[in-house]
């Protein structure tokens, strides 16, 4: 019996039979995926093994690794496949910024929907889902009349915004929160002398309103892009007016 699951010669004899194993809907890329992503959902990235997602597919290592060969892989199907639920906007002749402010919401909302993911964005984003999606933030920031080296810029500016906040707010559970922003309320009112500014208005200093700031600061770096794209207008009516 200690041979069950060592992948010895004879385990054949020990597997379901082709009855039983018919019962569970087949193996394929898609289900794994599905069932990696619940997992994370459940109990984020640390707990991902192959061997635990074999478990939960009901099948075993050898047949995962035929579908795919590594974690890794499986982290970047899940984190692709996450963002299929962010709606690409619709080219309708809408402002460019009411374009961008949906797709960013958007993504936003799919990072808090996983909080594992925004960890996880460091890792190259080649998947089809990804790419479109950074394809529509490139083409309608060039729309808008954003040319190198501010398209670069821009684009990384609003994703490693909405990145930033949703880790820090993925991360912020609401017991640690809580009882962080405690300390950090008595450390401001033993020290206000030495941090009156932060005590008076620091992040932890109140309760956060999440919402509120995140679409506050994405209008902020709009009105620079904005600003940039008004400059540029300006310096190509100067210049033809020569």
């Amino acid at each position: 019996m200690g041979t069950k699951h060592s992948g010895s010669p004879g385990d054949v004899w020990l597997r379901p039979s082709a009855r039983a194993a018919r019962e569970a809907p087949p193996l394929s890329r898609d289900r794994i995926v599905a069932e990696a992503i619940a997992l994370l959902d459940e109990e984020g990235a640390d707990r991902l093994t192959m061997r635990r997602l074999a478990e939960r597919l009901g099948t075993g290592s050898t047949t995962l690794y035929w579908h795919v060969k590594t974690k890794n892989d499986v982290l970047d199907l899940a984190l692709d496949a996450i963002f299929a639920a962010v709606e690409i906007p619709r080219a309708d002749g809408q402002d460019w910024r009411a374009g961008i402010t949906a797709l960013i919401s958007g993504w936003r909302a799919v990072l808090l929907d996983h909080p594992w993911s925004a960890a996880l964005l460091g890792r190259p984003m080649l998947g089809p889902n990804v790419l479109a999606r950074s394809e529509f933030l490139y083409a309608t920031l060039l729309d808008a009349g954003v040319t190198e080296p501010h398209l670069t810029a821009a684009a990384y500016g609003l994703s490693n915004y909405v990145i930033g906040s949703a880790l820090m707010q993925a991360t912020w559970t609401a017991g640690e929160g809580q009882a962080t922003r405690a300390a950090a309320q008595e450390r401001f009112r033993a020290d206000r002398d030495r941090y009156p500014v932060l005590a008076a208005h620091g992040p932890l200093a109140a309760d956060s309103d999440w919402d509120s700031s995140f679409a506050l600061g994405l209008t902020w770096l709009l009105d620079g892009v904005h600003a940039t794209v008004d400059e540029a207008s300006g310096r190509g009516r100067g210049s033809s007016g020569k």
